[in-house]
Formats: structure tokens, C-alpha cells, sequence
């Protein structure tokens, strides 16, 4: 199996399981520590929603980095079981919850418990999912503070659209051509 770990914050070198074939794609250290140094190396509290959340190694990245709690979502059981398990292993359980839940049903529960985030990380499977449509979902729905920030990790042939009313672009960068990210920030 393959083995991920958190490059900062108080867990800092800590190993991570990675779920198991090639249903995930685990995003490289590389990036990690690029992408959290333009969305805040380090936090001061704050909720984040990892929506496609695989081994859970970007919001565990966050809660390692300073977030309060989050709530991690996959679709998958295996990811489910991988997710809860790097939380045990961490001690972050009571910092988190986890949900098997396709994105849609995700966001729509989440307003219903009128739950708003800080930080949204959006790391779906390459080319499955349509950004403009969960960016304008949360919009909709009000589950994002004002100046959240989101993370859209994507192919590089792939549209991050968004309304420029609502969000603002703060980096949109490629990495080593396969791996592109976009990070927004709530208007």
C-alpha cells in the first residue's frame, strides 16, 4: 500500500494510509506544501469540507496546520474506512467527521445543518466532475464564510468556471503537466 504523510503543522512527518488500487490519486507532497503556502501555511482555527476526500491526506494536511474540525466526504467505502482510520491513527477523530455521500447530496446536507466553511477542497477524479456547478451550489446553498478559500486540484485541459462576482482567483498553476490547481476565494 501505498504510504502518504503530513509535510507540516503538528503532525508533521506522520505516515497516512493511502486507499488501496487506482480509484485515488494521492496529491504529491510537492504540491501540498505549495498549495498551503498560498492558502495559509498555517491556520488560526476555522471548519473546512474535503468534498472528494480519498485518504483524507489534504484535510488532515489542515487540521495538522491548525483548523479546528472538518468534514470529509468520499463516495467510496474503501476511502471511508482509509479516512477513518489516518484519523485514529492521528487522535483527530473528535476534529472531524466523515460521510459516504456523493457531492451533491454532501453540500445539500451540510446547509441543512447550516454549516458554513472556511476552506473548501474540491480533489474530485479527473474530468468527472463539473466545477462551475458545485462552485455555484455553494453559492446557493451559503455554506461558505465570506474570503473562504477554495482548492480545485484538476487536469490542465480542464475549466475551473466560476463567477468572477462570487469568487475571486487567487493562483491557478500547473504542476509538472499533469496536475494542475486553481485556489479561489469567496467574494
Amino acid at each position: 500500500m501505498k504510504k502518504l504523510r503530513v509535510i507540516a503543522g503538528i503532525h508533521k512527518g506522520r505516515q497516512l494510509k493511502a486507499v488501496p488500487g487506482k480509484s485515488t490519486r494521492p496529491t504529491t507532497d510537492k504540491v501540498k506544501e505549495a498549495i498551503f503556502q498560498r492558502m495559509g501555511p498555517f491556520f488560526d482555527g476555522g471548519t473546512f469540507l474535503d468534498l472528494f476526500s480519498g485518504s483524507g491526506s489534504l484535510g488532515i494536511e489542515a487540521l495538522s496546520r491548525g483548523m479546528e474540525f472538518g468534514i470529509f466526504v468520499d463516495k467510496h467505502p474503501k476511502a471511508v474506512q482509509i479516512i477513518n482510520e489516518n484519523l485514529r491513527l492521528l487522535k483527530l477523530e473528535n476534529n472531524a467527521e466523515v460521510y459516504r455521500a456523493e457531492a451533491t447530496r454532501a453540500l445539500q446536507a451540510t446547509a441543512k445543518r447550516n454549516l458554513k466553511f472556511d476552506l473548501l477542497l474540491l480533489d474530485p477524479p479527473y474530468g468527472k466532475v463539473d466545477y462551475g456547478k458545485i462552485l455555484r451550489e455553494c453559492v446557493e446553498l451559503d455554506i461558505l464564510n465570506q474570503s473562504a478559500i477554495i482548492y480545485c486540484e484538476h487536469e490542465p485541459a480542464e475549466d475551473i468556471a466560476y463567477d468572477p462576482r462570487d469568487f475571486t482567483l487567487l493562483k491557478e498553476e500547473n504542476y509538472g503537466g499533469a496536475i494542475s490547481i486553481t485556489i479561489l476565494q469567496k467574494n
